[in-house]
C-alpha cells in the first residue's frame, strides 16, 4: 500500500524510506500536496510490466488482421 509523503520527509528520512520499500513497502512523493513520484520495489513494477506486456501480446494474438490489398510505400505518403 502506498503510503504519502512529503518530498522534504522523504529527503530527511531517505535511508528509512528505502529500507522500508527493501521489506516490500512503496511510498508516494508529493511536493505542495501533489504527487511527483513512487517509490516502489523493482520486483512490483517488473511484474506490472510483464503483465502488461502478457495482456498487450494475448490481445494483439487473438485480433484479426485486416486485408488492405496491395499498396506501395509511397503511397503511404500521398496527401489527402
Amino acid at each position: 500500500m502506498k503510503r504519502a509523503v512529503s518530498a522534504a520527509e522523504a529527503n530527511r528520512n531517505f535511508s528509512k524510506l528505502l529500507r522500508e520499500v527493501r521489506d516490500g513497502g512503496s511510498f508516494m512523493i508529493t511536493s505542495h500536496g501533489k504527487p511527483v513520484a513512487k517509490i516502489v520495489p523493482v520486483q512490483e513494477e517488473e511484474d506490472r510490466r510483464k503483465a502488461a506486456s502478457s495482456v498487450l501480446l494475448k490481445r494483439l494474438r487473438n485480433q484479426r488482421g485486416v486485408h488492405i490489398g496491395r499498396w506501395k510505400r509511397d503511397e503511404l505518403y500521398d496527401e489527402l
